[in-house]
């Protein structure tokens, strides 16, 4: 079973990061799509991110209906913190043995890869690369077991999302409806 890794804080999911696996999923690129929930990505800044718990149940919820090809990771929520890319990985190849992980990360994050915590071992494995605007990626310097796919760009972000709640605006367009009724419940991001 080949398995994508879709890593993220995913704060919030929208319908963007949907789009996408479900792309990689039509190309049949993988059999299924983890998406993998970050407690912390350690280059980012930790502003505005919504507890771990909230961020899991409204991936949860946002991609109920595509079970199972579509499902929630929380190993990270388990592991020490910061989480680091290499080290899920090695935590998941020891769980499961019986996959074959793929790991899927846009342009942006393949344009620093340099600067994650053992990038050598982490670039070994499959890699899976969607475009993102703003980010020009020369095929002829990837990775051995990198391939950039052809994904549409989708300029949905977490950010305009939460910019747009803090404005008191509709964000419910960009989102999956239950993961936004979640999300509205709980006030988040206000």
């Amino acid at each position: 079973m080949k398995t994508g890794l879709f890593f993220g804080s995913f704060n919030p999911i929208h319908n963007g990061h949907i789009g996408l696996a479900g792309y990689i999923l039509n190309a049949n690129k993988v059999d299924e799509v983890w998406f993998v929930v970050s407690p912390h990505n350690p280059l980012k800044e930790k502003n505005d991110l919504a507890k771990d718990e909230h961020r899991l149940k409204m991936v949860e919820l946002a991609i109920d209906a595509y079970s199972p090809r579509l499902s929630v990771c929380d190993i990270e929520m388990r592991m020490p913190r910061p989480s680091y890319t290499v080290d899920t990985i090695n935590a998941l190849k020891a769980e499961h043995l019986d996959r074959d992980f793929v790991i899927i990360m846009g342009a942006d994050s393949i344009s620093s890869i340099t600067r994650w915590k053992d990038y050598k071992s982490l670039i070994a494995n499959n890699i899976l690369v969607y475009p993102r605007l703003g980010y020009e990626i020369d095929k002829t310097r990837l990775p051995k077991n990198t391939k950039l796919i052809d994904a549409p760009i989708i300029e949905i972000s977490s950010t305009y999302i939460r910019e747009l709640i803090a404005s008191n605006k509709r964000a419910d367009f960009f989102m999956p409806q239950k993961a936004f009724e979640y999300l509205d419940k709980h006030k988040l991001y206000k």
